[in-house]
């Protein structure tokens, strides 16, 4: 009796040996789950700078105009306008960025000299307009960049009693900047550029002698926001 017990037992247990066999056989391993990344790569790829973007900007600018024969003179003022521009970051968080701008602002900037001039030379500013090259160096959302190119612009000189005269002028301009992203699509900016236009000749309009050039130049300190596409 002991014997046939044993027995059962003993081919149960085989039978029962042999089932976990087959079924670890049919039921795959556990597969673990890979890491998940590490807290902010996702979020910075594609490469943040990357892409076309449009923004307003604005601030203040200050120079000198000069009437020759007259008076070298100080002019200043604000203005406010509008930025398109393209960016090309060459690495996926850090690294070089090539970049395109451009911008028309209206602007305020002009003064006014009495000196040999007692009814007052006045030299205005009413637009001013770049188109510039951008290379900076990308810490994530970080850019710093210097920027040069061509700038444009209008002057317009007048003196009381004299038709005075005003022309479209072209110049360059330089300068330096840095920008600093605030949401996925959205950045600011604050940049100081250089800006210079051609002197042009206002001669007798403007009671100089003929000949006679006005020339103007500014110093631009300005903010912006740009939204990127």
């Amino acid at each position: 009796m002991r014997r046939s017990v044993g027995g059962c037992v003993g081919l149960l247990a085989l039978q029962l040996m042999v089932g976990a066999a087959a079924a670890a056989d049919v039921i795959p391993r556990y597969q673990p789950v890979p890491p998940a990344p590490a807290y902010g790569v996702a979020v910075l790829a594609p490469p943040y700078w990357t892409g076309f973007y449009l923004g307003i900007n604005g601030g203040g600018g200050w120079g000198r105009s000069q009437w020759d024969g007259v008076d070298t003179f100080a002019v200043s003022g604000g203005l406010i306008g509008g930025t398109i521009g393209y960016n090309w970051q060459l690495g996926p968080r850090w690294g070089w960025v090539l970049g395109v701008e451009g911008d028309v602002d209206w602007s305020g900037i002009g003064g006014t000299t009495t000196v040999l001039c007692p009814l007052g030379c006045q030299t205005r500013n009413h637009w001013l307009a770049t188109a510039r090259g951008r290379v900076g160096f990308a810490w994530d959302w970080v850019l710093p960049y210097v920027t040069a190119g061509l700038a444009a612009g209008d002057i317009s000189a007048a003196t009381v009693a004299l038709p005075g005269g005003s022309t479209t002028a072209t110049g360059w301009t330089a300068g330096a900047g840095v920008e600093f992203g605030v949401w996925r699509h959205v950045s600011v900016k604050a940049e100081y550029l250089f800006e210079t236009l051609s002197s042009f000749n206002c001669g007798f309009n403007c009671g100089l002698a003929a000949g006679g050039n006005v020339s103007f130049y500014a110093n631009v300190f300005r903010g912006g926001l740009n939204v990127r596409f």
